[in-house]
């Protein structure tokens, strides 16, 4: 099945963080505060995304309040933190009632595995362990957190036809 066959059926976008909407570094202050770098294209394909009606889910193994904090921002209702990413997997697929092939998942270091092995388009990035990178249905070119979810976000809407509508008020 092509890459845009896949991205056709899919219902709900899965995230990892770190690695995936970040560049995978943590900077930590003086004071012990965490820091983040996200983009903001991301965001927005996220923003994109929901406009067509494709929920976007958060799957992080480590808890933060800076991941829920822009979640919330971009609008993403549910973020898990969870080390135990495949029982999250599990329930959300009854939550949304939808299969695996209707899950694209975006992960990119050996937790994700076990996710990017059911679901029907499993995407990382070019910084993603050997081993993930194998299983992969997509690689990105973007790197994570520069874009790299942004275009995961632009393969599903362009596949389903979707893009221009999502998009016009900005171009015309």
């Amino acid at each position: 099945m092509t890459l845009e066959e896949k991205a056709r059926k899919i219902k709900l976008l899965i995230l990892d963080v770190d690695g995936i909407m970040t560049d995978g570094r943590i900077y930590y202050g003086n004071y012990g505060d965490e820091l983040k770098s996200f983009d903001v294209k991301d965001g927005f394909g996220i923003v994109l995304l929901r406009k067509a009606g494709i929920e976007t889910v958060i799957i992080t193994a480590k808890k933060s309040k800076i991941v829920r904090l822009r979640a919330k921002d971009i609008g993403i209702r549910l973020v898990y933190e969870n080390p135990s990413k495949m029982k999250v997997y599990e329930k959300l697929l009854k939550k949304f009632n939808i299969s695996g092939e209707e899950v694209c998942f975006a992960g990119d270091d050996l937790l994700d595995i076990p996710i990017l092995k059911d679901a029907g388009l499993a995407v990382t990035v070019p910084q993603a362990v050997d081993e993930v990178k194998q299983i992969a249905s997509y690689v990105t070119k973007a790197k994570a957190g520069r874009g790299a979810v942004r275009e995961i976000c632009e393969i599903i809407l362009k596949s389903q036809g979707k893009w221009g509508e999502v998009t016009a008020k900005y171009i015309s």
